[in-house]
């Protein structure tokens, strides 16, 4: 255990950017399996944008890496365009 004052302080900081971290993380998560998971694809379309900007806040905030929240965006666009009707 820490002995010295500013070292405690650090250890309770970082125990609440971890649980905040963790929070976002896991709330960014559930959003995109929601996402995955509707079946009409213009409410899908219609969630992408505050799917991607969680995505977003978690790159910036350093919670996941930026190349890892582009592919993570990439992905989900690719899943909508997917299930987009062919206009025939």
């Amino acid at each position: 255990m820490a002995n010295h004052k500013a070292t405690k302080k650090d250890v309770r900081q970082a125990s609440k950017r971890r649980d905040r971290n963790r929070y976002y993380g896991k709330t960014t998560r559930n959003a995109i399996r929601d996402l995955r998971s509707l079946t009409d694809a213009a409410a899908k379309e219609e969630n992408l944008p505050t799917v991607a900007s969680m995505i977003d806040k978690l790159a910036k905030r350093g919670v996941i890496h930026k190349n890892k929240a582009s592919n993570l965006k990439s992905k989900l666009a690719k899943h909508i365009n997917a299930t987009k009707k062919p206009a025939a």
